[in-house]
C-alpha cells in the first residue's frame, strides 16, 4: 500500500469498529519531543497528550484533537493529566495484507504497518495503525457489524 490512503468507509472489506471505553493514562507534554510508538517514532509538540495503553504502549495525540475525542474519567479534570476514555465514534479497520506507511502527527511521521496489522480510519478522517492483539483488546464491533471477531 503506497501513495494515497484508501477511503476505508467505501471498502467492503473494512470492519466498522468502536474504541472500547477502557481508560488510558494521559500526560501532557511539557516540551516538544518524540514518542516511540509500537509502529515507529512520532513527533509531538508541547501540550500534546501522550497516552499510555494497557500494555504500556504509548502514542501522542495533538492536544486539540485529544480534547475533542477523549473525556476525563473522574476525578480527572479536562486538560489535566490522568485517566481518560475515548468518546464513542465509529472507525473503520482493514486488515493489512502488505506493509504500508501511514503519515501521522504534525510532522507526518510514518507509522509502519505490517501484514497482520490493522489500518484504521477514524471518524475525523485521520489514519492509524494498530497491531492485531491490541485491536482485539481495545476495539469492539460497531452497531450492525456482524463480522466480529475479525478474521
Amino acid at each position: 500500500m503506497t501513495g494515497r490512503l484508501p477511503d476505508l468507509a467505501a471498502d467492503p472489506r473494512a470492519l466498522r469498529v468502536c474504541k472500547r471505553p477502557d481508560p488510558v493514562q494521559v500526560a501532557f507534554a511539557g516540551a516538544d519531543g518524540v514518542c516511540d510508538t509500537l509502529e515507529g517514532p512520532v513527533h509531538f509538540k508541547a501540550g500534546d497528550a501522550i497516552l499510555t495503553g494497557g500494555r504500556g504502549e504509548r502514542w501522542p495525540v495533538a492536544r486539540e484533537h485529544f480534547l475533542a475525542s477523549y473525556e476525563p474519567v473522574p476525578p480527572t479534570r479536562a486538560g489535566d493529566g490522568g485517566s481518560y476514555r475515548k468518546r464513542p465514534s465509529v472507525a473503520y479497520a482493514l486488515l493489512l495484507d502488505r506493509a504500508c506507511e501511514v503519515p501521522v502527527g504534525s510532522q507526518h511521521d510514518p507509522l509502519h504497518g505490517h501484514p497482520g496489522d490493522w489500518l484504521l480510519q477514524h471518524a475525523d478522517g485521520s489514519y492509524g495503525v494498530v497491531q492485531d492483539p491490541i485491536l482485539r483488546e481495545t476495539y469492539a464491533p460497531a452497531p450492525g457489524e456482524t463480522r466480529w471477531p475479525p478474521r
